[in-house]
């Protein structure tokens, strides 16, 4: 299943059963378990654990030294689970010591062209990343996420499951669970209702979501004040439990 222009490190692990195809480059530690599929033209480098019945498209970069000048040659580690499909011309980049040493991506995910995942940044699972969208170092990517197409997200930034970004959207704060944001910078436009209602949201769940989406935006409230009176209402509403919790645990500040 190993084209014969292949070149396969010694020292790489080659799950029976996985496909590499024509002049694809496997460094040395790297580990690929069984069903996955590598196209032709891939670079993979190590250290870098790839799972069960992946697909890699041509010309992608996978497992290439961090993009920080602080790097120094340490070992660190990219990790991918499994079935995600990374379309043509995908560069993700390891971890760096000083981020955590890893660079993590789970299940399930849906990365188009010409994406680029830097170092130290954590992607949930069953998300969709449109293409050329660009993810600095630190980035944290939450489950069901959609970024539209051309999406730039500055370090350190976490978008909260069920969001959403709209084509050429710049993101420089956090994104709670289930907003809709676009602008340069992003700017909150409703809930991923179409979204939610797609990943079994009961109707009255979505409708509390609602109603802690106009205290946040649309009630002229302090956010002190808006996380204070989510909070109260997210007591019986595991949903809203996910987005105050969001709120107290940013960073950087959330996108209002």
């Amino acid at each position: 299943m190993i084209h014969p222009t292949a070149i396969v490190d010694p020292g790489a692990y080659i799950a029976e059963g996985v496909e590499v195809g024509p002049y694809s480059i496997i460094g040395n530690d790297v580990e690929i378990k069984k069903g996955t599929v590598i196209g032709p033209h891939v670079v993979i480098k190590g250290p870098t654990k790839i799972g069960e019945d992946n697909k890699i498209l041509q010309f992608s970069s996978i497992g290439e030294d961090p993009q920080d000048k602080k790097y120094a040659g340490e070992s660190t580690l990219l990790e991918i689970g499994e079935r995600n499909l990374i379309r043509e011309n995908c560069t993700i980049n390891r971890g760096t010591v000083q981020g955590g040493g890893i660079t993590k991506i789970g299940s399930d995910n849906w990365i188009m062209a010409y994406v680029h995942i830097a170092h130290d940044c954590i992607i949930g699972n069953s998300t969709v990343i449109a293409n050329g969208t660009t993810f600095a170092g630190h980035v944290t990517i939450q489950d069901f996420v959609i970024l539209g197409g051309f999406t730039l997200v500055h370090q350190f930034v976490v978008l909260g499951k069920n969001s959403f970004t709209a084509i050429n959207t710049i993101v420089l704060k956090d994104i709670p669970p289930y907003v809709m944001v676009s602008g340069r910078p992003a700017e909150p436009h409703g809930l991923n209702t179409e979204g939610l209602k797609r990943n079994g949201f009961e109707p009255e769940v979505i409708k509390e979501i609602q109603q802690a989406y106009k205290v946040l935006y649309k009630s002229n409230t302090l956010f002190k004040d808006a996380k204070a009176m989510i909070k109260e209402m997210a007591e019986n509403c595991e949903p809203l439990k996910d987005f105050s919790e969001f709120l107290e645990n940013s960073q950087r500040g959330v996108v209002r």
